[in-house]
């Protein structure tokens, strides 16, 4: 019978109760409760590596609430018996996640902390209504799921809501937080300098978190899931044996993302073992610890689209799915095109790595850069093996490439000097190759190349100068007994260019390479049976060497 799989489905009793296909990650249960002693633990990974599937397989396991021996059944937890015995389903959950807290203002974002406070007292009602549960608290209990709590209630929540549920069950409370940075992410972000409110958000979640952590007897223990660790004295101050795990610790680096064996496994019983290698390029090439280890939402994303249609081609799922303006907000900050170059030619930078920031100064050292890039899986470490805070990176795979040409290069073409764009220009109309060249090549100095110079680069270049500007442009178009690179027209005045583009091996072929694209012109008729209205026809040859440019007239 063929494997089911549900992308984006999140909750392991839906997964598991329906039967869909399960990398079993339940080894991470024993390896936090039973071999640790954290009192509070921060796990810190990129999106889409199985955060919250994670939070919800442990209030799964953990809940007092729930029978959950049957959906454990047949995985790894199971081996630890007593472990089992002592811990599933023997204490109260709470687990909530703040990925909704967002707004373009505090009162908005505030607004939106109340509704998830809200809608999870409405999910435990029946806490409310626990006669051995104080009445005082059960009073603010009532105030929180109607939204009508004051600013120190609403701070005070979890706190609460541990206290009742500890008198209700007699027994401490595991704390699970999803997502727990992200009303500061979007509170950081800088829409306009009116609509920053990271420092009043900061107040309300510093205050959640501190008062359910600090001295609070009704705590077994807490995890948290983000993509950033926030400095410890920025939000988790006075909180005791707290752990912080980012993609730069060995420890449960499995846990997150798919290893190669759970992949080859997973392939095995989709009947995709030929994908293999087109996955790997892909979607794997991340190091979390000294684990390598594949994005597993686009794994899963790729693999359902092949038990579909057999010859589905790969996606990006992460562009697809997600905004990517952590990129976007960096680009153009720090004289750092050097360097994004040298990662998109597939090559290694090494920089100073810190995995504790505050999202108030993100953005203001080149350090955070790099390090934000790496926390949030658009780059990783080169090394599995090394250690240290200095690290090698690089871009890990073909998905997160495309990204950054999309991004990164787009925005350096954009950013060209318009005035030495539209001098160009006039060379050429001018006949002016020389100047031409001379002004591309200017052009070229001050932008992003990348996949080694390849000829698709340098199309792709040439197109964005002529794009906007005008003129009907058509690309690889056919025209004559062939398809020329680009083809000009610019009807108010009646002309047309014709360009042929090569690449060259080395500066000393180009204009032989020019030639070669005005020969190409020519054999294949490239401006023949143009329109007859057009009084001037100007075809060019152009060859590039990595970021020089030589262009000659026919």
């Amino acid at each position: 019978m063929a494997i089911r799989i549900a992308v984006g489905d999140e909750s392991f009793d839906e997964i598991r109760k329906a039967g869909l296909y399960y990398v079993d990650k339940t080894e991470l249960l024993y390896d936090l409760a039973g071999r640790t002693d954290n009192k509070a633990t921060l796990f810190t990974r990129p999106r889409r590596f199985g955060k919250t599937l994670n939070m919800s397989m442990m209030e799964s396991f953990f809940d007092i609430n729930r029978d959950s021996k049957a959906l454990f059944d047949g995985l790894n937890i199971t081996k630890h018996e007593e472990f089992c015995a002592s811990w599933m389903n023997r204490y109260p959950v709470l687990f909530i996640s703040f990925k909704d807290v967002d707004g373009l203002d505090f009162e908005s974002a505030y607004d939106k902390l109340k509704i998830v406070l809200a809608d999870y007292c409405k999910k435990i009602a029946k806490l409310g209504e626990n006669g051995n549960t104080d009445i005082d608290d059960r009073a603010i209990f009532a105030r929180l799921k109607a939204q009508t709590a004051t600013g120190a209630e609403v701070q005070n929540a979890l706190k609460t809501i541990m206290r009742m549920m500890n008198a209700a069950y007699g027994k401490p409370v595991i704390l699970l937080i999803d997502e727990y940075d992200v009303p500061l992410a979007k509170a950081s972000q800088k829409n306009t300098v009116q609509n920053r409110y990271y420092v009043q958000m900061l107040d309300v979640i510093k205050g959640m978190l501190s008062i359910a952590l600090k001295t609070n007897e009704y705590l077994k223990f807490a995890v948290f899931t983000g993509c950033l660790r926030i400095a410890r004295e920025s939000i988790f101050t006075g909180t005791n044996n707290f752990m912080s795990y980012s993609v730069l610790d060995e420890d449960f680096s499995e846990y997150y993302g798919f290893t190669q064996s759970e992949v080859n496994q997973l392939l095995a019983e989709a009947g995709c073992n030929d994908k293999a290698d087109i996955i790997r390029e892909w979607y794997d090439g991340y190091v979390f610890g000294n684990t390598s280890v594949y994005c597993p939402w686009d794994v899963a994303s790729y693999v359902a689209a092949l038990l579909c249609h057999k010859d589905a081609e790969p996606k990006n799922y992460w562009r697809n799915t997600s905004s990517n303006g952590v990129i976007e907000e960096f680009v153009g900050r720090f004289k750092v095109s050097g360097k994004f170059e040298t990662l998109m030619n597939g090559s290694i930078i090494t920089e100073t790595i810190s995995d504790e920031l505050t999202y108030d100064i993100l953005h203001e050292s080149e350090q955070n850069l790099w390090s934000v890039l790496l926390m949030t899986g658009y780059l990783t470490k080169a090394d599995p093996a090394a250690r240290g805070e200095t690290v090698a990176l690089k871009i890990p795979n073909a998905e997160i490439a495309g990204i950054f040409q999309d991004t990164v290069a787009v925005h350096f073409r954009e950013k060209l000097d318009v005035a030495k764009q539209e001098a160009m220009m006039q060379a050429l109309w001018a006949g002016d190759a020389e100047t031409a060249s001379t002004l591309m090549s200017d052009l070229l100095w001050k932008t992003i190349s990348y996949m080694d110079y390849h000829e698709d680069y340098y199309h792709a270049f040439m197109a964005g100068l002529f794009v906007d500007r005008g003129y009907e442009t058509k690309s690889n178009k056919e025209r004559g007994l062939g398809r020329p690179d680009l083809q000009l027209f610019d009807v108010d005045n009646r002309r047309a260019m014709i360009i042929e583009v090569k690449k060259t091996d080395s500066k000393a072929n180009m204009e032989k390479s020019c030639d070669e694209a005005l020969k190409q012109i020519v054999d294949n008729e490239y401006a023949k049976n143009l329109d007859a209205g057009f009084e001037t026809i100007f075809c060019y040859g152009i060859a590039f060497f990595q970021k020089s440019a030589m262009i000659k007239k026919l």
